[in-house]
């Protein structure tokens, strides 16, 4: 199937993005780590954030938090940390929040990217 190029460039688009967050919650895993970075930080990193990018969303604090928990989850899958790009963000909360498992992961990635399927179709298939 040929993509058209507004197919395209979303894609790319979605892929830069996923690629930024994963990037930011390494970027808060780090810091935690290696300067000892609380709660507190994290909300005046997503302050600093909203601030250099007025009216940009998905900077907010509980949206790092999930950025962290994203490179958490996937950051020691070599078979699942390529693929999260493949789909978009809310797809990723979608399939990070509901399944447990790698596996089931990988198969809820995977048929979201070949089928397109939207968040609706993923919310209804978790009990």
């Amino acid at each position: 199937m040929l993509l058209s190029c507004e197919d395209a460039a979303l894609k790319s688009v979605n892929k830069e993005l996923v690629g930024l967050y994963w990037d930011i919650g390494q970027m808060i895993v780090e810091r935690q780590k290696q300067a000892g970075w609380g709660k507190s930080v994290v909300e005046k990193l997503a302050d600093d954030l909203q601030a250099e990018f007025p009216g940009v969303s998905g900077f907010s604090a509980s949206n790092l938090w999930r950025m962290k928990l994203f490179f958490e989850t996937y950051t020691g899958s070599e078979k699942l940390a390529p693929l999260v790009r493949e789909i978009s963000w809310s797809h990723n909360l979608v399939v990070m929040e509901q399944c447990k498992d790698p596996q089931e992961r990988e198969f809820y990635i995977k048929m979201t990217r070949k089928f397109g399927w939207s968040k609706n179709v993923e919310h209804r298939m978790f009990p």
